[in-house]
C-alpha cells in the first residue's frame, strides 16, 4: 500500500513538475488580467455613455405664444399686441462639454489602473506569508521527483538483502522511516500546490512597492480628475442657433444665433475645497484600517523578516548538503556492508535536505523579486 501511495505521489509530482513554466506564467498573467476586466469594461462603458452626452450637440425645439403685432387696448391706447404662434428649433453646443467628456474618459482609465493595482495587492494580502510559495513548492516537487525513485530502489534492495541475510531488520526499519518521511513530504507538497492552484494568482513581474505606488498614484489621479470635473461645472461657453419664426408677424429672416459665456462665482471657493478633498483621500487611502495599502505595508515587513530567516536557513542547509556530499564521495570508495548501509542513510538524508534547499532557494528568489532587492 505504501508503494502505491508513493507511486501516486510521484505521479502527481511528475505532472506538476513537468508543467512548462511558460504555461504556468501565461495562465497567471491571464488570470490577473481577467480579474480586472469586468470592472474596467464597466467604468469605461459608463464613462463613454456620460461623455457622449457631454461632447455631442443638443437639438432643441419649442412651440408657444408671444404677444406681437400692432393691437392696442386700455384707456390710454397702449400697444398690447396679440398672441401669436411662435416656433423655435435649432442646435446648441456647450464647448466646456469637450473638456468634461475627455476628463470622464481619463478618469475611467485611472479607475481601471487603480482597480488592477488594488486587485494585485489584495491577492498578495490574501496569500500573506505564503506569498511566493508556488515557485518554492515547484522546486521542491522537482527535487523529490528526482530523488524518490532512487530511494524506493534502495529500500527494495535492502529488503532483498534482509531475505538473503545480508541486512538486519533494524537497518531496514531505519531506512524505511526516512523513506516514509520523503513520501509524506511529497504528498504534502502536492496537496499544497493543489490548494494554491484554487486561489487567485499572486502578482508577478512587479514588486509590491511598485504595485503600491501604482495604486496610490492612480487613486490620486482619480481624485484630481474628479476635482477637475467639479471645477468645470462653474463654466459655460455655449452657442445656439437655428430657426425662430413668429407667425402672422413680418420677419425678413426667421433665424437666430446666440453665444453665451457663463461663470459661477462659487468657483472662487472650489480650489481650497478640492485640495482638502485630495489630501483627505490620500490620508484615507494610506491609513484605512481595513485598506489594502496598510495591510500590504505590514505584509512587506513580514516578508522581509521571512527573507532574512530563510537566507540564514539556506546557508545552514547548503553547508549540510556540501558536507553530506563529501561524506558520500568518501564512503562510496569502500565496499563493506556497514559502509553501504551508512551510504543509504546519507542518500536519503541528502534527498530531504536537497528538497529543502530547492524550496528555500526558489522562495528567496521570489521574495527578492517581490521586495525589490534583498529586502534587508
Amino acid at each position: 500500500m505504501r508503494t502505491s501511495l508513493a507511486r501516486g505521489a510521484l505521479l502527481g509530482l511528475g505532472l506538476w513538475a513537468g508543467m512548462a513554466p511558460a504555461e504556468e506564467e501565461t495562465g497567471a498573467v491571464r488570470a490577473q488580467a481577467d480579474l480586472a476586466k469586468g470592472y474596467c469594461e464597466r467604468v469605461r462603458g459608463t464613462s463613454r455613455a456620460e461623455a457622449a452626452l457631454e461632447m455631442a450637440p443638443e437639438v432643441f425645439a419649442s412651440v408657444g405664444a408671444v404677444n406681437a403685432g400692432d393691437a392696442t387696448g386700455g384707456s390710454d391706447e397702449t400697444p398690447l399686441g396679440s398672441p401669436k404662434l411662435r416656433v423655435t428649433a435649432g442646435l446648441g453646443y456647450d464647448f466646456v462639454g469637450l473638456y468634461r467628456g475627455h476628463t470622464l474618459r481619463s478618469r475611467a482609465e485611472a479607475e481601471c489602473r487603480r482597480y488592477q493595482a488594488l486587485a494585485a495587492l489584495q491577492s498578495a494580502v490574501e496569500h500573506g506569508s505564503r506569498l511566493g510559495e508556488a515557485a518554492a513548492l515547484d522546486a521542491r516537487a522537482r527535487a523529490l521527483a528526482t530523488s524518490l525513485p532512487r530511494a524506493e530502489e534502495l529500500v527494495a534492495a535492502l529488503r532483498d538483502d534482509l531475505r538473503d541475510g545480508g541486512a538486519t531488520l533494524e537497518e531496514l526499519n531505519a531506512v524505511q522511516v526516512r523513506l516514509d518521511n520523503l513520501r509524506s513530504l511529497a504528498r504534502d507538497t502536492a496537496q499544497a500546490r493543489e490548494q494554491l492552484a484554487l486561489e487567485p494568482p499572486p502578482p508577478e513581474g512587479q514588486t509590491l512597492g511598485a504595485l503600491l505606488s501604482a495604486f496610490e498614484a492612480a487613486d490620486d489621479q482619480v481624485e484630481v480628475l474628479s476635482g477637475g470635473l467639479r471645477t468645470a461645472a462653474a463654466w459655460r461657453l455655449s452657442v445656439r442657433g437655428g430657426y425662430d419664426e413668429v407667425f402672422d408677424v413680418e420677419q425678413s429672416t426667421p433665424l437666430f444665433g446666440q453665444l453665451t459665456l457663463g461663470y459661477n462665482l462659487g468657483h472662487f471657493w472650489q480650489g481650497r475645497a478640492n485640495a482638502q478633498a485630495r489630501e483627505g483621500r490620500r490620508q484615507e487611502t494610506r491609513d484605512a484600517v481595513d485598506g489594502a495599502p496598510r495591510r500590504v505595508r505590514q505584509l512587506l515587513g513580514e516578508l522581509r523578516i521571512t527573507e532574512r530567516s530563510e537566507q540564514q536557513r539556506l546557508g545552514e542547509v547548503s553547508a549540510l548538503v556540501s558536507d553530506l556530499q563529501g561524506q558520500l564521495r568518501e564512503v562510496e570508495q569502500l565496499q563493506t556492508r556497514q559502509v553501504r548501509r551508512f551510504r543509504d542513510y546519507l542518500l536519503l538524508e541528502l534527498a530531504r535536505l536537497q528538497a529543502e534547499q530547492a524550496y528555500l532557494g526558489a522562495h528567496l528568489d521570489t521574495l527578492r523579486s517581490l521586495l525589490g532587492g534583498t529586502g534587508s
